[in-house]
């Protein structure tokens, strides 16, 4: 199989694995961000949080620096609870450090923490939602098991409050409805992002680099032959 072309400077986790392979010297340091947005659902507003980490480093001694958005939670029903959404963000964030390891890449393996965080919610035990992530549908679906997804691409726009500022941004998700056993179970990925005043250049840059990421999730549907629909982002 060819090697995916890669971006460079990186702007993710594959950027940085395929220019190591091809002989470039590779510093990685992440660090994360917890980020309060508001969000539009069909003409209702509600509060929710993004799981970032932010990358960076340098690739022969030329600094990068990029982010990734690795769960969303809430108090409602739109998304996981926010305890559960640390929980599906440090497991998606593992995949990415064991792959960065494999291609013999040091990082520093810190998780995302639950401090600060579930003091802002009330505890909701009785209302956990399953913290299995496509990964894990993946394994099973290689075991032999029968996995359909219907995936359904989204571009939401949010207000990120950072420390010192308000930053309207676009993002671009994906809901994943999975069927295994009869029952559903809802996935959810965000794939990229960008600044809504960026240019057409850089929101068409991210819109690329979602698409990216969905292949890369393809690809792995298709080895283990779960049955899907193929969505990019248009």
């Amino acid at each position: 199989m060819e090697e995916r072309m890669s971006q460079n400077p990186p702007m993710c986790i594959m950027d940085l694995i395929s220019l190591k392979k091809a002989g470039h010297e590779i510093m990685v340091d992440n660090a994360f961000e917890i980020n309060e947005v508001e969000l539009d659902h069909e003409e209702h507003p509600f509060q929710a949080f993004l799981f970032f980490s932010r990358f960076k480093g340098a690739v022969d001694g030329q600094s990068y620096e990029f982010k990734k958005c690795y769960s969303r939670g809430c108090t409602h029903n739109l998304c996981p609870h926010v305890s559960q959404a640390v929980m599906i963000a440090n497991r998606y964030l593992q995949r990415d450090f064991a792959a960065l390891e494999k291609a013999g890449i040091k990082v520093d393996t810190k998780l995302f923490t639950l401090e600060g965080m579930l003091s802002k919610f009330e505890e909701k035990k009785d209302q956990f939602v399953s913290t299995l992530i496509l990964d894990d549908y993946i394994h099973m679906a290689k075991e032999g098991n029968d996995i359909s997804i219907h995936i359904d691409l989204e571009n939401f726009a949010a207000v990120e409050n950072f420390e010192n500022q308000k930053e309207k941004r676009m993002f671009f998700s994906a809901n994943f409805s999975v069927t295994h056993l009869k029952e559903k179970h809802i996935c959810q990925k965000c794939f990229s992002c960008c600044a809504l005043e960026d240019k057409e250049a850089e929101i068409r840059k991210a819109r690329d680099l979602a698409n990216r990421r969905a292949a890369i999730i393809y690809e792995e549907f298709d080895r283990v032959k779960i049955k899907y629909n193929r969505a990019f982002f248009e």
